[in-house]
C-alpha cells in the first residue's frame, strides 16, 4: 500500500528504537519526576511536534541539506548541543527547596516544558538524519508517491513513539508517587539527570 513494503517490520523498529534512551527520553522522565505525569506528557507532545518538523523535513528533502553540507550540520550539531547543555545547567544548579523557600516552588509552566521538548528534538541533526536512512528502506523504489508514503511511515513512527513516551511519563510520575521522592533525592535526580544532559551534549557536539 503506497509503495509501503515490510510495514510490521518497520513497526517492531520503531519501537525498538523508540526504546533506546536519549535527550528526549530524560527530558520526559525528569518533568515527569517532578511535576507530574501530566508535564511529562506535555514535554512528550513537544517532542512529538519535533518529530513531525523532522519528518515533514525529510519527505520534502531540506534533510538532505543536512547530510551532504559539513556546514549545516555543523550548525545545527552545536546549537542543539548548546541547547542540550544549557538544560543541564539548568538541572546541574538546581539546591534543595527548603534551602530556598522554605514555600514550595512553582511549577514550570507547561507552555515552556512543551517549548523544552520541541526544542530538545529539533535541534538534534542526528533525528532528520535517522528519517533520511530509516525510513526509505520501507519505501518501494518504483512507489508512485514516494513522499505520501514518506510521511504515512513518518505518522505510524511517530504515533508509535507518542505511546511510548505517555507510557514513560505515567511510569515515572507513579514510581515516584509510589517511593515518596523527598527533596534531597529530588535534587539528587537532578544533578544526575544534568550529568547526562553534559554527556549527551558534548557527544552531540563531538559527532560527525
Amino acid at each position: 500500500m503506497f509503495g509501503i513494503h515490510d510495514l510490521g517490520l518497520f513497526v517492531v523498529s520503531g519501537l525498538l528504537l523508540n526504546l533506546m534512551p536519549g535527550p528526549d527520553s530524560l527530558l520526559i522522565m525528569t518533568r515527569s519526576a517532578t511535576q507530574g505525569a501530566r508535564a511529562g506528557c506535555v514535554a512528550a507532545l513537544g517532542i512529538g511536534a519535533g518529530v513531525f518538523i523532522h519528518m515533514f523535513a525529510a519527505a520534502l528533502g531540506l534533510s538532505a541539506i543536512l547530510s551532504t553540507s559539513a556546514t549545516a550540520f555543523t550548525v545545527v550539531k552545536y546549537v542543539g548541543a548548546a541547547y542540550i547543555l544549557y538544560l543541564a545547567f539548568g538541572l546541574l544548579r538546581s539546591k534543595p527547596r527548603a534551602a530556598v523557600n522554605a514555600a514550595p516552588t512553582a511549577p514550570m509552566r507547561l507552555t515552556k516544558i512543551f517549548a523544552q521538548g520541541f526544542l530538545t528534538n529539533v535541534l538534534n541533526p542526528k533525528v532528520a538524519l535517522f528519517f533520511l536512512a530509516f525510513v526509505p528502506q520501507f519505501i518501494q523504489a518504483d512507489a508512485q508517491y514516494k513522499a505520501f508514503a514518506f510521511l504515512v511511515l513518518g505518522v505510524i513512527f511517530n504515533v508509535n513513539g507518542m505511546l511510548w513516551c505517555f507510557a514513560l511519563a505515567l511510569f515515572t510520575a507513579r514510581a515516584k508517587a509510589r517511593l515518596q521522592i523527598g527533596a534531597r533525592t529530588s535534587l539528587w535526580l537532578n544533578r544526575v539527570t544534568g550529568s547526562l544532559f553534559v554527556w549527551l551534549g558534548v557527544k552531540l557536539a563531538l559527532s560527525k
